[in-house]
């Protein structure tokens, strides 16, 4: 039999009293250093609050089987909750955020197993732990974007203590990188297959968001739209296939030059969105004109034709009056309406209409 996981950390024992003895709450939860995107990047899975799903429930249910729990979950932590995209042997859909061990498990790069909860500071006065559910046992493997961010974990729970073999663990982390492939597919399919970019839904939706950070926070915000210029002409010329194209090659060219809390999306057929994020005035002109010289340098998808590819765009920034998404969208409009066929950027800063 392998030897127990972490031995040198759990042959340390404690002993908690109930949390009327104590007359004190249960340790706060630690924030990781990358808070803020790794919010931004777990909203843009766009899986929070669906409906369940019968793909990462069949791995929950496995994990609880496989290595024989009671409980196991699929826990993505956001704000102050965290919520189960899949459980199995528990009812709740969610829990507050300062109850979750596995708020703990991703500040930490290890998978974090915790023998017995009753014997553990962290987690002996937890509400989760002196009433029901009654957590003793638990281990969390974290799952991890593509862009490096902790968005939750896979995790199994008992009410019973355990020690647990380093191949348990493995096992479990073989099985949370499966949850973490089923959630990027989950994300490509909320993209346009044409350009790879968010579709209007998705985009409008994470848009709203930024929008609310920045009406909390105080920060600035802009929106750039680009339209394609001669698109209907290009696609009657060269065909649907040189104007598809020229729409990944200008998605292309919009993702080189973004930063990462940035969003791009595709609104139309042929109006790309970029939301540039914690923005004022002045770096915003900086970064769409570097936007604007990118746009046109593109070449036509066909060299010999002679052709070359223009984009106009309409460039709008945040005002404290805007509550909704929309309203940055409408402005943005009208400015490509200003700027169409110049081969330029026009600005419209107002209420606009």
């Amino acid at each position: 039999m392998d030897a127990p996981y972490g031995q040198a950390l759990i042959d340390i024992q404690f002993y908690c009293r109930s949390v009327q003895e104590l007359s004190m709450p249960y340790p706060d939860y630690p924030l990781p250093a990358d808070e803020l995107q790794r919010q931004r990047n777990l909203e843009r899975f766009g899986l929070l609050d669906t409906a369940e799903d019968e793909h990462f429930h069949r791995i929950v249910r496995l994990a609880a089987r496989v290595l024989e729990v009671p409980i196991a979950l699929i826990s993505l932590v956001e704000g102050d909750r965290q919520w189960f995209l899949a459980r199995y042997g528990l009812d709740a859909e969610q829990t507050p955020r300062e109850m979750a061990f596995c708020a703990h498990a991703i500040c930490q790069a290890e998978p974090l197993v915790v023998p017995d909860a009753s014997q553990d500071p962290r987690f002996c006065t937890n509400p989760l732990v002196t009433g029901p559910p009654s957590i003793r046992f638990y281990a969390g493997a974290q799952l991890v974007s593509p862009e490096g961010h902790s968005l939750g974990t896979l995790c199994l729970i008992d009410r019973v203590p355990r020690r647990v073999s380093r191949s348990v663990v493995e096992t479990l982390q073989d099985l949370a990188r499966l949850v973490e492939r089923e959630m990027e597919l989950r994300r490509q399919s909320v993209h346009s297959d044409t350009t790879g970019m968010c579709t209007r839904a998705d985009f409008l939706e994470q848009a709203q968001r930024e929008l609310l950070r920045c009406n909390e926070a105080g920060r600035g915000m802009a929106l750039l739209l680009l339209d394609l210029d001669h698109l209907r002409q290009t696609n009657q010329n060269w065909s649907y296939v040189a104007g598809d194209q020229g729409l990944r090659d200008l998605a292309t060219t919009l993702l080189d030059q973004l930063r990462t809390p940035d969003l791009v999306g595709r609104l139309t057929h042929h109006t790309l969105a970029v939301l540039l994020v914690d923005v004022d005035y002045d770096e915003a002109m900086l970064r769409v004109e570097a936007l604007r010289e990118a746009v046109s340098g593109l070449q036509g998808v066909f060299t010999a034709s002679g052709h070359r590819r223009q984009a106009s765009g309409g460039l709008t920034m945040f005002t404290s009056g805007d509550q909704v998404v929309e309203s940055l969208i409408r402005r943005a409009e009208q400015a490509i309406m200003l700027a169409r066929g110049s081969e330029r950027i026009a600005v419209v800063l107002g209420s606009g209409i």
